[in-house]
């Protein structure tokens, strides 16, 4: 194996130090393919250039190594929390990895005379406070809902709040107390809030016994009136705890990890209890699964470090492996419930990073253990769910490349591009391009063009404009990996293709227009400017009438129309394909039609506008759309408005 390699890379493996830290493994285009951690770097990293691997998935990845990088650390926590900090970041081809999701929802209680509660999705503030995180938005808004029946706080905005001369409909159906109106005292008010924070806090047992005891205190001063609501919210909040199943005296934040493994998949079930309360759960699916558990089985026996009784079972690898990444951004519990006994250098690690001290607890019991076994069956469920929806886009991949007599050398990396064209009566003009690949739409690909510079309406014209910007600079990189035998210059050559691959831009196997046979000729046009082959285009037409499943399939290589059947699996992918590129342009369009018609969509935006001036508008107008319908002479007339301020609003929304 080390006759592939640089004398350069073996002599810096030689001279490693015998400490614990993290190494990187990068191939010759300079993409990392593997981050791993090691006890003794040296003797770790020595056994991948001195053992034989060969025809294995191991010593295919070794083969490709071109240079490395290493990191010494004090300690083997350091080393475990930069080695996952690492596999996030740089997202190597060989380890098990957690991709990003969409941030975590909170409930936000606004900062205010009269805080108001909100739905919150971002960076936190300060002065604001937030409870969760949240599984989910529904979780959010379910415990708004949950609080505005027992503390009945207000949800409306600020502006809102600010304009208001009577009660909302929330005060009539009792989920708000009318402070706009001044409907509560101020103190009132706070005690509720209090008191609302405190139930998420779990402290629902501090919560009852306090308003038990206001109640009996306007008893006896014969304020029956105030006794009577204090009764009302006893009641709604024993109902709650009652429907809900809340656990008074249990644990307050907990988050449960149940992990399946199945079929070469695995999925890691987060559920999450905050106050007391489940919020429910949200499922995760680990790539790269098989490549990493054979060089963590490899890592483990190189060092010595067990019987292959000992090594850890694949599970266990999945749990630490979303444990390690996933509390990198998101804050950790006091308690862990876990379905697999994880490492306890793991945990300290957490807590380190964390700065709180992390219980995980392993084969729980009573309720922790009917939370467990509720995770593990979602787990389950989950990953069957997966396993049936691969299979069925598998087949339905499979399916369109042979009703194409397509032949990929990879079914699992077959790649459709589709194109759309959106706009209204030529206003706001947007091509959309979506990408369909590993059996699975990749909304990551998506792109949206603004087409300019054509007669308003024209299709054709954006259509060719799209497929010039999106593949252009790409048959330039095609073009002169052909030439470069003659050229000779192998090392340009190599910089051209390695800027298109950097750019992600690889050709499909299948380029896919919404549209007949003007839209494909228009397409075989561009193809045949850039020296691209015909043979990918593919335009999806409209049957009679233009109902679903009578499209037929326009070629730009000369073939004739096909239509694959209503029923066809091939048919179903491709409207699939079709169907979201339209929503993707749909959705684009819309958005920019929109910031045109309100030059730029925020009051904000025009020098002088600031919240006073902005509230006044507002309040004239009844909003940006109106601001956007008066004359200069109405805007000027607000308070606070000068004539020359005016005309410059006026310009910005025209």
């Amino acid at each position: 194996m080390s006759d592939t390699h640089s004398d350069q890379l073996l002599s810096e493996v030689a001279a490693l130090p015998q400490l614990p830290g993290v190494y990187r493994y990068f191939d010759a285009a300079g993409a990392v393919l593997y981050v791993g951690k090691a006890r003794n770097l040296r003797k770790r990293v020595a056994n991948y250039f001195q053992k034989n691997h060969a025809g294995t998935r191991i010593g295919h990845m070794i083969s490709k190594i071109a240079r490395m990088e290493t990191t010494v650390v004090r300690s083997e926590a350091e080393a475990l929390l930069l080695e996952n900090n690492l596999i996030k970041s740089l997202k190597p081809r060989y380890n098990i990895l957690f991709r990003d999701d969409k941030s975590y929802p909170y409930l936000k209680i606004a900062s205010h005379a009269f805080p108001r509660l909100a739905y919150y999705r971002g960076a936190v503030d300060r002065k604001h406070k937030y409870f969760g995180p949240y599984p989910s938005a529904w979780a959010v808004k379910e415990s708004i809902q949950l609080l505005q029946k027992v503390f009945r706080l207000r949800t409306c905005e600020d502006t809102v709040y600010a304009n208001r001369t009577r009660p909302c409909l929330l005060y009539q159906i009792k989920r708000c107390s009318g402070p706009c109106v001044g409907y509560v005292t101020p103190e009132d008010y706070a005690q509720d809030v209090a008191n609302a924070q405190a139930f998420l806090l779990g402290e629902t047992q501090a919560v009852l016994t306090q308003l038990e005891a206001r109640m009996v205190e306007h008893a006896d001063r014969l304020e029956f009136e105030q006794a009577a609501e204090l009764r009302n919210q006893i009641s709604a909040l024993s109902r709650v705890l009652h429907q809900q199943s809340i656990e008074i005296a249990s644990d307050k934040d907990v988050d449960i990890l149940a992990v399946k493994v199945q079929g070469g998949k695995a999925c890691v079930n987060l559920a999450m209890v905050r106050g007391g309360r489940h919020l429910g759960d949200r499922a995760y699916f680990p790539v790269h699964l098989e490549d990493a558990a054979q060089f963590h089985e490899r890592d483990s026996a190189m060092e010595g470090e067990g019987s292959p009784s000992s090594i850890d079972s694949v599970e266990i690898q999945v749990l630490e492996a979303f444990i390690a990444q996933h509390y990198i951004d998101v804050p950790v519990p006091a308690t862990l419930v876990l379905s697999e006994p994880v490492g306890r250098e793991l945990i300290e690690a957490v807590s380190l990073q964390s700065g709180t001290r992390v219980t995980a607890i392993f084969q729980p019991r009573e309720q922790r253990r009917r939370w467990l076994e509720m995770a593990e069956t979602n787990a389950g469920l989950q990953l069957a769910r997966l396993l049936a929806e691969e299979g069925s886009q598998q087949a339905r991949t499979h399916a369109l490349a042979d009703a194409l007599e397509l032949a990929p050398d990879d079914l699992d990396a077959f790649r459709v591009e589709c194109f759309d064209i959106s706009h209204t009566a030529g206003e706001a003009t947007q091509a959309s391009c979506v990408v369909f690949e590993h059996h699975a739409m990749q909304s990551r690909e998506y792109r949206r063009y603004n087409i300019e510079g054509i007669t308003p309406g024209d299709d054709y014209a954006a259509m060719r404009q799209v497929l010039h910007r999106r593949y252009g600079k790409l048959a330039e990189a095609l073009a002169a990996e052909a030439d470069a035998p003659a050229a000779g210059d192998t090392e340009a050559v190599d910089a051209v293709v390695a800027s298109a691959t950097a750019k992600t831009l690889r050709m499909p196997d299948l380029v896919l227009v919404d549209g007949g046979k003007g839209q494909v000729s228009m397409a075989r046009e561009v193809f045949g400017e850039l020296g691209l082959p015909l043979a990918l285009i593919v335009g999806v037409e409209k049957g009679e009438g233009r109902k679903v499943g009578l499209e037929e399939l326009v070629f730009a290589d000369g073939r004739e129309k096909v239509y694959l059947g209503k029923d066809s699996a091939a048919l179903m992918l491709i409207a699939q394909i079709r169907d979201e590129a339209h929503r993707f342009a749909i959705t684009g369009m819309r958005a920019k039609r929109a910031k045109v018609r309100v030059g730029g969509s925020q009051l904000e935006d025009i020098p002088g506008i600031g919240p006073k001036r902005r509230a006044r508008l507002l309040q004239r107008f009844g909003g940006v759309r109106g601001v956007a319908a008066a004359s200069v002479e109405d805007i000027a007339s607000v308070d606070g408005i000068a004539l020359e301020l005016a005309e410059e609003i006026y310009r910005a929304l025209h």
